[in-house]
């Protein structure tokens, strides 16, 4: 950023900027006597109150209070040293620093109002309810009970056995086949298909199983030639017999 021009003064016995006046006032080339303080501070004023950054303000402002304290040594005895007492020069820039860093709390307080705002741009989330838990159930529990209760569980989940069902004995059509075809040749005439499922089949579902497998091994019997099926009504009994012990018969 360029520095703003040094201000111009119109006094009384000078003319011109204020940096060169300070000069002269030090080399003892200008007649301070003549220059009104009260139109350099309203003239430094004036400035001041434009947009002008306040680090050059603090600038001008060192070297306007050098010239008000080379204007008072003119006015004013000389007072005895005090050998605790600070410099001009050290004055002046300890009054420019604070000047600079009262700009820095201005610019971090702009700052902090551009920020988003709770409650405006930014909202927090609600506070959870607050929620008294009273225990009613009466049940009371202690470390060593509850480790117990927890063995127990295990134990009756390793002693719990997954579930296998029953395995069942399979009648197959092979099984009925050979079964009819031993059968058959001791049988003289029609016997009922019932007789031919094995006996001992104490399971309903392995009676029907077996009962399936046979007639239609006796289907396929039939269809080779070796037996003949009957069925003299409507969901009667199935018989059967020999193809050669009928083939005699007819004739």
């Amino acid at each position: 950023m360029s520095e703003e021009p040094v201000p111009t003064l119109h006094l009384e016995g000078y003319e011109g900027p204020l940096d060169l006046l300070l000069d002269l006032a030090r080399s003892q080339k200008v007649d301070l006597a003549k220059i009104s303080i009260v139109a350099l501070v309203d003239q430094f004023l004036a400035v001041i109150q434009a947009a002008v950054r306040l680090e050059q303000a603090a600038d001008w402002l060192v070297m306007a209070a050098w010239l008000a304290w080379l204007k008072s040594r003119l006015l004013l005895p000389d007072p005895e040293p005090d050998p605790d007492a600070l410099s001009p020069e050290v004055l002046a820039g300890r009054l420019a620093e604070r000047l600079i860093e009262l700009e820095r709390m201005r610019e971090a307080t702009r700052w902090l109002q551009r920020r988003p705002q709770l409650g405006q741009e930014v909202f927090a989330r609600g506070a959870p309810e607050s929620l008294t838990i009273e225990d009613r159930s009466g049940i009371a529990a202690d470390l060593p009970a509850l480790l117990a209760a927890y063995g127990g569980v295990l134990r009756r989940i390793a002693a719990r056995r997954p579930y296998r069902p029953k395995a069942r004995r399979i009648w197959t059509v092979q099984d009925a086949v050979a079964r009819l075809t031993v059968m058959l040749g001791a049988l003289p005439s029609w016997a009922m298909l019932a007789r031919f499922v094995p006996e001992g089949l104490i399971d309903p579902v392995e009676q029907r199983a077996a009962l399936a497998s046979t007639l239609v091994a006796s289907l396929e019997l039939a269809r080779g030639g070796m037996l003949e099926l009957r069925q003299d009504r409507d969901f009667g009994p199935i018989l059967l017999q020999r193809r050669e012990v009928a083939d005699v018969r007819a004739a």
